[in-house]
């Protein structure tokens, strides 16, 4: 089966995402992964299809075209990237998230930089994703409805919420 793990940067969705493939021996497919793959296909860094994807909204339509065939044509597989459990038609759908303050402490913690800078980056980064996201999908990032679960990643570390979502996978039938 395929599960989606999804949440805003620095909500853990990565970390938590690789803890469950290693523990269900399965591969693991992030957004970041195609976005990386699309860069070096056309021969540029990672900042310079990062500039590019602002203004040229195929790059996008382009990343999310191929999660959601990677995600409807695969099993047994853990899909991470923010709209995972969105293009995905059927999964077991998990949200993952923190307060912004939580995330991008994480987010200092794990690339350096100031809280403040981090937190101007991140917020930015969010609205732009945000408003992108509204005007090629007309998908609300905001609303959680499509997702199975939801979980506070502030609440519990990453191996109590593995732990968590392990119990819930293994009771679904997942994998």
């Amino acid at each position: 089966m395929l599960l989606t793990i999804s949440g805003l940067p620095g909500s853990g969705t990565t970390t938590v995402g690789k803890l469950l493939a290693e523990h269900y021996s399965v591969d693991i497919i992030s957004a970041g992964d195609v976005f990386r793959g699309l860069a070096k296909e056309r021969g540029v860094t990672l900042a310079e299809f990062g500039r590019l994807a602002e203004s040229d909204p195929s790059i996008d339509v382009e990343i999310d075209k191929r999660q959601s065939d990677i995600a409807n044509s695969s099993d047994n597989l853990i899909l991470e990237g923010r709209l995972a459990g969105q293009m995905a038609k059927k999964a077991l759908k998990i949200w993952i998230k923190a307060p912004l303050e939580v995330r991008v402490k994480r987010i200092v913690d794990r690339e350096g930089s100031s809280f403040d800078v981090r937190m101007q980056e991140t917020v930015e980064r969010e609205a732009s994703e945000a408003l992108r996201y509204k005007e090629i999908h007309s998908i609300d990032i905001h609303d959680l409805s499509v997702y199975d679960l939801v979980i506070d990643s502030s609440r519990w570390d990453q191996f109590v919420i593995t732990d968590m979502l392990k119990k819930a996978i293994d009771a679904s039938g997942s994998f």
